[in-house]
């Protein structure tokens, strides 16, 4: 009789055993993790972040130092100015030329009229060819002069504008290192790059960084990768886009149950990492999947174990 009660609790817990579900992997969660950090070299001005932080991606979170590539960027300006300042300005100067040919054309219509005056003076006698000579000279003069001055005008054009070219292509380069000091200054804005929580933070508002140095560690928690291993005669099962069910512990012992989407599959075999199940079972090889799971309510956390179903 008194062994009744042992055997009877055995055999419950054997049964308890048998209809708990087993899971066809396990794994761990993970996150998609970006460290920031300063594409300039100089100080800190300011660091507005703290680790547990949610950012969003574009957001700006600091500012490093930048007043020496700002007064360079000025000097730059400023040489620009002083070479436009010696550009010539060939308006200005072929104006000279415009108001020499207004002037030789008002002359050659004065001259053309007392021309046809004087030929209908002829025709009566009242003037003399010699009258007539003397105004066709002055007609081919004043024509000869305004080709001279529309040839100056020309040549003087053609000067001013390779001076000009010449100008403007000392200005090219200088404008092309504004253009570097313009990206410089941009990288002295420490901008955030993905939707996210601070994880870590590396450094603080009045260090001394430099390029390359990490600032802080942010990782997309809205969506975690379940990183779980399958046995290659599992595989059949599987496939990419599948959604599968992923369980997590919670208190007193009982389980929850998640939503999650295949989204890879590894082609190479490996041995089961030594976080997962027993010594026996490391041995094996078995293919590494990935599994995302939405973390909507926030209970998912980083590291924490799961289990999968199929």
């Amino acid at each position: 009789m008194y062994r009744i009660v042992p055997i009877l609790s055995l055999f419950l817990a054997i049964s308890c055993y048998k209809t708990a579900p087993k899971a066809d992997a396990y794994g761990n969660f993970e996150a998609e993790e970006r460290i920031v950090s300063a594409e300039a070299n100089g100080k800190i001005l300011t660091l507005s972040i703290e680790e547990g932080q949610d950012l969003k991606a574009g957001q700006q979170v600091g500012s490093i130092d930048s007043l020496q590539i700002a007064l360079k960027q000025e000097q730059l300006q400023a040489s620009i100015r002083a070479i436009v300042a010696k550009s010539p300005a060939i308006g200005a100067q072929l104006a000279v030329y415009e108001k020499q040919t207004a002037a030789v054309r008002q002359k050659l219509t004065t001259l053309e009229r007392e021309k046809r005056r004087v030929e209908n003076l002829l025709k009566n006698d009242a003037a003399t060819p010699k009258q007539l000579d003397d105004l066709n000279a002055q007609i081919e003069a004043a024509q000869r002069e305004l080709d001279v001055i529309g040839e100056q005008k020309l040549a003087s054009n053609a000067s001013l504008g390779v001076q000009k070219s010449g100008l403007l292509a000392e200005v090219l380069p200088i404008q092309k290192q504004i253009a570097q000091l313009d990206d410089q200054l941009a990288k002295c804005r420490i901008v955030n790059l993905i939707d996210g929580t601070v994880l870590v933070k590396y450094a603080e508002a009045g260090e001394i960084t430099a390029f390359g140095k990490p600032l802080y560690k942010v990782a997309d928690l809205a969506t975690l990768t379940l990183r779980a291993y399958v046995a290659g005669d599992q595989l059949a099962n599987i496939k990419v886009g599948q959604q599968v069910k992923v369980f997590v512990d919670i208190a007193d012992g009982n389980q929850q149950e998640l939503g999650g989407k295949i989204r890879w599959i590894s082609s190479r075999a490996e041995f089961t990492p030594k976080v997962i199940q027993t010594r026996e079972e490391r041995v094996n090889l078995v293919y590494a999947v990935k599994i995302t799971v939405q973390n909507d309510a926030g209970v998912l956390k980083i590291g924490m174990p799961a289990e999968l179903k199929f």
